[in-house]
């Protein structure tokens, strides 16, 4: 047992025998051997002629021979066997002969027999466990607890959590008639969504057979209650569920038939009973949902499974996976109204908490997955961000153990109570499936805590490999007020895929459709977006007016410009059957920016066409940052040093040596001003003070900095006569980013007018000078004094930046052909000065210096 188990003695988890029950109280010592009992096979017993006989399996009673007689196969069953059988030999023989009559390589005929053995090793394992979890799911908790003591339920883990075996035997009296109500959900609800996913792949016909649930009922391993921070008109629990099924359902998919066995689901369940009523049953209704992705297993069965070589049943098995999240993970609920008092707004309105900004930044030191001609090679490495149901790809950086992504995507959060956010990292591969790289996982409340969380991830299951992320939480505010601060926010960030505001869309019904066919009523769908972003409501049968009760969320970038655009299609036409756009600046004027259930005349429809709906518009606005926090104290560190620019920088402590040399070298854009000006004597001062112990004079550091500051930037060649150069630094802690723009070089020195230089630019960042921080500008031909005005982006985290510092290299492409040195001048600067942190940023003149020997 972990570390984390509890020491809590056995004979508390086992219920103490009671008189009244039929059957007798059993000791500690008999439940771990009948759990374990079925099984185990026995081993083979002799006959009288020496052969062994079949290994049995039974309870040790002596049965074991009668249960397997009991399980024989009948006549139309066998001859299948034999068929397959026979076929199957068939093809293994035909294809070595094949590969032989070819003249093809032995690898031909390895590399499937290879595949073969790891998948039918692969399905044994699966097998195992299912038979495993079917076997606890049928056995009581006594028996689970004793035969699989290092998979407690979760009341013994959690002092919070209650027991909950009064709900197990209730569940296990009304399961059977839970059937009916499964099958009009996956019929209605998963069955259209597979199908159309399927769709997408040219592969159509697929719906449901047969579904038949079993008879094993679900497990409720631990119920908690929310009785702090909770609505006074709604009650919370969450439910530990584990179900190990043994159902039976079928499909067809074109013209195959294939079939779900064992299906497995494992994960919390968040109940909400909401509202609470004065009436019978007290409350309105319930909210179903999975906080995070739960596990999920099953396997398919039948000639899906036996033509598994295209990989179809993988996809299929995908697809219901990706569906059941669709229906039942965070954002998607599954609401049930129990009182006709509650209106369907109430309780299917979508009611976001906030919005979650992620920025996946990079990663160092992935694992190296690709093989190259002389071993392990690199890997191409993308990140899969999970929140709930929702999900999220970077891009794919090639050949790379250090990608650089500087992703971003916003997540819609529900419930930030155990909510997670699951980054996996896979190398991706052309040939075959992508490996992983390792994973990372961050409790989403500990951001809403902090407010911006930025920080390095060890990956698990990983040898080795950091993963840089920085996230931020933003609430959800109805004052209009607030945009145009988060407008102004997003506008730095220079992203345009950032929201500031978030719509929630309530679809009830509508009414009085025009015909799109003559003969019947049509089939309609609702389809409604918000740029680029769909979403799109079951499909009714034949019904004029119909009903769907959905709701949608979308990211709004800004309200003041964009719209919801609304069409209803007939399904079996495909023909537009109504329409509406509502601008999304009218519900800015709306009374906190709500309207609910109001009808919409519907255009391109008949004249008594209406839709109703309700819309509610929320305003993003930054979480409160935590004192505590390390970002917090990044945040402070730019405000202090922002402040450098005030008069009263006099005061502050005196900048380093280093400092002094930097500010000497350069050269600012300003106007010139006098020596007798008080605020550069107030700047200066300082500078003064601290360079007693230098090796110049006051007098002569004095004289410098007054004079190479601010100097004519039409006249000087620089301290060295090697020229200037003109840059722009401004570094974005939001973005993470370093904004470096060449603007132009003046007074390039010409030794030889029949040479005239043809320069370029070269950027670095030290230490290092690694080729990834490598940057180049266009050469322009024949000129002392180019522009450029080209611009670079550096994806670098501010505790870097502190330590990094730019080379910046001019060259002339003539050099390397008359044999001497391409360079003509360069200079470092430090990339720890307040002024490149400020909204404005650094826009200054450097003076080049001679060739420096590299670090």
């Amino acid at each position: 047992m972990s570390d984390n188990t509890p020491n809590v003695p056995l004979a508390e988890f086992v219920d103490p025998p009671n008189p009244a029950e039929d059957e007798p109280f059993v000791p500690l010592a008999e439940p771990a051997k009948k759990m374990s009992e079925p099984l185990v096979a026995a081993p083979a017993t002799p006959t009288g002629n020496g052969t062994p006989t079949e290994p049995t399996f039974g309870n040790g009673n002596g049965n074991g021979n009668k249960a397997v007689a009991t399980r024989s196969t009948s006549g139309e069953d066998s001859i299948f066997s034999i068929l397959y059988t026979v076929g199957k030999k068939v093809a293994i023989v035909g294809s070595i002969y094949l590969v032989g009559y070819m003249g093809w390589s032995v690898a031909w005929l390895i590399a499937p027999v290879i595949l073969s053995v790891a998948r039918e090793q692969l399905g044994k394992t699966s097998e195992k466990k299912r038979d495993i979890a079917k076997a606890s799911a049928l056995a009581s908790e006594k028996d689970v607890i004793l035969a699989r003591i290092d998979e407690l339920p979760a009341w013994v883990y959690f002092p919070d959590v209650e027991r909950a075996e009064w709900l197990n035997k209730i569940l296990k009296q009304v399961w059977p008639n839970a059937n009916h109500f499964a099958r009009t959900l996956v019929k209605e609800t998963i069955e259209p969504n597979v199908a159309l996913a399927l769709a997408n792949y040219k592969m159509h016909g697929f719906r449901f057979d047969r579904i038949i649930l079993g008879t094993i009922p679900p497990r409720i391993g631990g119920v908690k209650i929310y009785d702090k921070n909770v609505d006074r008109n709604e009650i919370i629990m969450d439910l530990d569920l584990f179900y190990a099924s043994d159902c039976d359902i079928n499909f067809y998919l074109g013209g195959f038939k294939g079939g779900i066995k064992d299906f497995q689901i494992h994960g919390w369940v968040r109940v909400v009973m909401k509202p609470l009523i004065r009436s019978m049953p007290l409350v309105g209704g319930l909210q179903i949902f999975f906080l995070n992705n739960p596990n999920i297993d099953f396997n398919l069965v039948g000639a899906l499974d036996f033509m598994d070589m295209p990989g179809l049943s993988d996809l299929l098995r995908r697809i219901i996976v990706e569906q059941i999240g669709n229906v039942m993970v965070l954002p998607n609920k599954l609401p049930i109204s129990l009182s006709e008092e509650v209106s369907a707004v109430a309780l299917k309105m979508p009611e976001p908490e906030g919005i979650l900004r992620i920025h996946v930044v990079e990663a160092k030191d992935l694992m190296k997955k690709d093989i190259s001609v002389l071993g392990k090679g690199k890997s191409d490495p993308y990140a899969i961000i999970n929140v709930g149901a929702q999900e999220f790809r970077t891009q794919t950086i090639d050949n790379n153990v250090n990608p650089k992504w500087d992703y971003w995507c916003e997540a819609v959060v529900e419930v930030s109570q155990h909510a997670i956010l699951v980054l996996r990292l896979f190398d991706w591969d052309r040939t075959s499936d992508d490996e992983s790289l390792g994973r990372a996982s961050i409790d989403i409340s500990s951001v809403i805590k902090k407010g911006v969380v930025d920080s390095w991830l060890t990956l698990e299951d990983a040898k080795h490999g950091l993963l840089h992320v920085r996230l931020q939480w933003y609430k959800l505010t109805a004052d209009p007020n607030d945009l145009q601060q988060i407008l102004l926010e997003t506008k730095l960030l220079r992203v345009t895929t950032m929201s500031s505001a978030v719509l929630s869309v309530f679809i009830d019904s509508a009414r009085h459709l025009k015909q799109a066919r003559s003969s019947s009523k049509p089939d309609p769908y609702l389809v409604c977006s918000v740029n680029k972003q769909k979403q799109q409501t079951a499909m009714i049968m034949r019904d004029d007016s119909p009903v769907w009760e959905q709701g949608f969320t979308f990211l709004v970038s800004n309200p003041d410009n964009e719209s919801l655009n609304i069409k209803i299609y007939d399904q079996k036409t495909g023909n537009d059957i109504g329409q509406y756009t509502y601008t999304l600046s009218t519900l800015l004027k709306q009374f906190n920016m709500e309207v609910i259930q109001q009808p919409f005349q519907l255009q391109k429809s008949g004249p008594e066409s209406k839709l109703y709906m309700s819309l509610s518009l929320r305003i993003l606005k930054a979480g409160e940052i935590d004192k505590e926090s390390d970002t917090l104290e990044q945040v402070a560190a730019l405000t202090r040093s922002s402040s450098v620019k005030t008069p009263e920088v006099a005061v502050v402590a005196p900048p380093s040596f280093k400092d002094t040399q930097a500010t000497s070298k350069r050269l600012s854009t300003e106007s010139p001003i006098s020596e007798e000006d008080p605020a550069v004597v107030a700047k200066i001062s300082p500078v003064l003070s601290a360079s007693t112990s230098s090796e110049k004079p006051i007098s002569e550091l004095a004289a410098s900095v007054l004079t190479h500051r601010f100097p004519d930037s039409s006249n000087s060649a620089g301290d060295h006569g090697l020229g200037r150069i003109q840059l722009s630094l401004r570094y974005s802690a939001q973005r993470q980013k370093l904004d470096v723009t060449i603007h132009k070089i003046a007074k390039i020195p010409l030794r030889d007018p029949s040479n005239i230089p043809d320069p370029y630019v070269k950027l670095y960042l030290l230490p290092g000078r690694s080729k990834e921080s490598k940057r180049k500008t266009s050469v322009i031909k024949d000129n002392c004094n180019p522009v450029y005005d080209a611009s670079f982006e550096y994806l670098i985290s501010i505790a870097e930046l502190r330590q990094t510092q730019l080379e910046v290299t001019v060259c002339t492409q003539k050099g390397f052909l008359s044999g001497s040195s391409p360079i003509i001048g360069m200079l470092k600067i430090p990339l720890d000065d307040s002024e490149i942190t400020t909204q404005s940023g650094l826009n200054s003149w450097f003076d080049l210096q001679p060739e420096m020997r590299h670090d």
